[in-house]
């Protein structure tokens, strides 16, 4: 099996480029049946939803919108530790339909904050479509999480989007830590 060692880490092939662009495809298709007659609004989440978002929007063929935003964590004095800010949200999205795009769901603690913000903002509809969900991480019930590319154990996964340490998100395939 083809491994790759990205800074101290080995890695394994998990999900094939091949295997990835298929189900992207599926998520299209089901994207489009969903909001015919629609112009949704697809917000990436910055960094690791680059490259899922480009295959994805060249699936849809309605009406449709970009925007990205990035969440940024700061040490903070609450009691969780960390005071999350949304950075780039785009202002008006009321009655918008709005697709957050993510790379990952492990907790869902980040996408709850996102989802909490957004509703604030009175659209139309929200929906969430992440390429990978740890359902055996997950924390927090996210009911919005629509479209899901893969299920996966709680491994640690790098590549398409997806870093250690910043690096590896150029790599084609998604590789599972083996170390």
């Amino acid at each position: 099996m083809h491994k790759i060692k990205v800074e101290d880490k080995e890695f394994e092939v998990f999900l094939e480029s091949d295997t990835l662009n298929k189900r992207i495809r599926l998520l299209g298709i089901q994207i489009n049946v969903d909001y015919e007659e629609k112009c949704p609004l697809f917000i990436g989440v910055l960094n690791g939803s680059f490259l899922f978002m480009a295959d994805l929007i060249k699936e849809i063929n309605v009406p449709c919108e970009v925007a990205f935003m990035r969440v940024a964590s700061y040490q903070g004095t609450s009691s969780s530790g960390a005071v999350k800010e949304l950075i780039g949200l785009p202002e008006n999205l009321e009655n918008r339909d709005i697709i957050v795009v993510e790379d990952i769901v492990d907790t869902g603690l980040t996408l709850t904050h996102i989802l909490k913000t957004i509703k604030e903002k009175n659209p139309a509809s929200v929906k969430v479509a992440s390429l990978l969900l740890k359902p055996s991480a997950l924390k927090y019930e996210i009911d919005d999480l629509e479209y899901i590319g893969f299920e996966i154990p709680n491994e640690f996964v790098v590549g398409y989007g997806l870093d250690y340490n910043g690096l590896g998100r150029n790599l084609n395939d998604i590789y599972r830590a083996t170390s």
